[in-house]
């Protein structure tokens, strides 16, 4: 018998780097297919699934920011890409027998439904994966304030943010070999330090609803399983 998953429903924050290989731009079909082998166990396990994924692997709308293209544009042309990530990655878990459904925060009716937390919470009770795109509809907020908005609003029972990184480290470790990694942080250790794994909205927001983040590999096979059954995975951040 399958051990019991510790979080009932979570939220997983997806970079956009994720669906391309490190360094690359675009969406590679092999990295799609790695990232929905992590979360198909999840799913299997009864576990109810959100995402939040970023647009970064098509554009950084930071990087057009100060260009002649306004903060404000650039930041809509970013949540555009986050779409197209989450069209993308809901056809694949789909095409493994996984249905999912993609919200997005700034209205295109024709391809995704409207941003209805009642809604979300529906297709998560129905055993849907639930692909929120658009970040939080709003410029100047990062995909990881609306990861921790969209935890919020779900009631999600912890946030993970899926990374390429096997934790928080006190340093960055491709430029700091001796950088340390920390099995487990505060919100306010996060804040005080100044830590770069989330910005300090995001921690905040989920310091106030009580929301413990988790930061991992995702691609090291098997992380996300294993932190949904509480097992140590990464970094723990909480209370």
């Amino acid at each position: 018998m399958a051990e019991e998953p510790r979080y009932k429903r979570i939220l997983v924050k997806l970079s956009g780097e994720g669906f391309c290989p490190t360094g690359g731009f675009g969406i590679d079909p092999a990295a799609q297919q790695a990232l929905v082998d992590e979360l198909v166990p999840l799913v299997e396990m009864g576990v109810q699934v959100a995402l939040v994924v970023g647009g970064g692997n098509i554009i950084r709308g930071r990087q057009l920011a100060g260009t002649p293209v306004r903060r404000t544009t650039a930041d809509y042309m970013g949540m555009l890409a986050t779409a197209i990530n989450a069209l993308a990655l809901r056809d694949v878990l789909e095409s493994r027998g996984v249905p999912a459904r993609v919200l997005n925060a700034v209205r295109m009716d024709t391809v995704c439904e409207p941003m209805i937390i009642s809604r979300a919470v529906d297709h998560l009770q129905r055993g849907r994966v639930v692909i929120f795109a658009g970040g939080t509809g709003r410029p100047f907020f990062t995909t990881d304030s609306g990861a921790a908005l969209r935890a919020r609003e779900i009631e999600a029972e912890a946030l993970v943010k899926a990374t390429k990184v096997d934790g928080v480290y006190d340093a960055d470790p491709e430029t700091h070999p001796d950088a340390t990694r920390y099995d487990e942080l505060s919100y306010e250790q996060v804040l005080a330090q100044r830590l770069g794994v989330m910005d300090l909205t995001a921690i905040s927001l989920c310091m106030e609803g009580g929301v413990p983040i988790i930061v991992l590999r995702v691609f090291e096979r098997g992380n996300l399983a294993r932190a949904v059954r509480g097992e140590k995975v990464g970094t723990r951040i909480g209370e």
